[in-house]
């Protein structure tokens, strides 16, 4: 089995050179290749990319289609039998492509694979998710009271908050900044690519849903860690700019699976007020108390 590792590479050359060198450090125990898409950087000349690194794949998009469209461009070049879409802000330590992919093909009826995330302190990035839905909501809101289950039922039931990445699991969908898959998918998929309505963020959770949709289960693997940078800003106005973004992409893949319809419409509601309230209990607690929470 040979794995294509599509890298979207956007005004980003040093990261991304530091990634592809961690792929090639760590990567010893599969058939494997690099296919980098240039997004039409503005500010790095593409060609670089192949003084580096000549044994690559460069593919030098026209304009910046973004997340989606890059990937699909590079798979468009990818030989590989598993694809691995793999975030230009990421860096490996170890062989987690190799262990990863290992597992993939022991794997029956399966979508898309992800890894144990960390952030470059160490610190837990939460890559295996639930769908979002109307209980799940609730739950969130009373989550002191789910501390008196057993910490795996309780970690089932709400992966995004209690799962703490330290058993393998079934679940509903994945990162995308390490998202491996067998290409064979992209054939039951309409066009034969992967989804290209959102231009970034949003879009790993609907592709894993559009996977669910094929009767196929998605999967963390906890047996190896990559390190994702995945710096956030600070800044409150940006915060506030990135929740909208991030409430409004939830809102258009809960009325992708469910259309518009009454529980549409309660969820909406729901999950904008919870999440908003959230928001601004984090602002004031970094403000008066100077605490900072994810």
């Amino acid at each position: 089995m040979k794995v294509s590792i599509i890298i979207v590479n956007y005004n980003t050359f040093t990261i991304t050179c530091n990634c592809i060198e961690s792929v090639l450090l760590h990567t010893k125990n599969c058939n494997y290749e690099i296919v980098l898409v240039d997004n039409a950087s503005t500010k790095d000349n593409a060609d670089d990319f192949l003084v580096k690194f000549p044994g690559i794949k460069l593919v030098k998009s026209q304009i910046n289609g973004g997340f989606s469209k890059g990937n699909n461009l590079g798979i468009a070049h990818a030989s590989g039998d598993i694809i691995l879409l793999l975030n230009s802000d990421t860096y490996l330590t170890e062989d987690s492509i190799s262990k990863a992919a290992s597992k993939l093909t022991t794997l029956t009826n399966i979508g898309a694979l992800t890894v144990r995330l960390t952030y470059p302190d160490g610190k837990l990035q939460r890559t295996a998710r639930r769908f979002r839905s109307i209980t799940n909501e609730v739950l969130d809101l009373f989550r002191p009271l789910l501390m008196l289950m057993p910490y795996e039922n309780r970690s089932q039931l709400m992966l995004n908050q209690y799962f703490n990445g330290d058993y393998n699991t079934a679940c509903d969908w994945v990162s995308g900044a390490f998202m491996m898959f067998p290409k064979s998918l992209l054939e039951q998929l309409p066009g034969k690519i992967l989804d290209e309505r959102f231009f970034m963020y949003g879009e790993d959770q609907l592709w894993c849903y559009q996977f669910h949709e094929l009767g196929k289960y998605n999967y963390y693997y906890s047996e190896t860690t990559v390190i994702h940078i995945h710096g956030a800003s600070t800044d409150p106005s940006k915060q506030l700019s990135l929740l909208k973004t991030f409430i409004g992409l939830e809102l258009k893949i809960m009325e992708y699976r469910n259309g518009r319809s009454l529980y549409y419409l309660l969820f909406s509601v729901i999950f904008v007020v919870k999440e908003r309230a959230r928001y601004y209990v984090k602002v004031l607690a970094n403000k008066f108390l100077g605490i900072r929470m994810r």
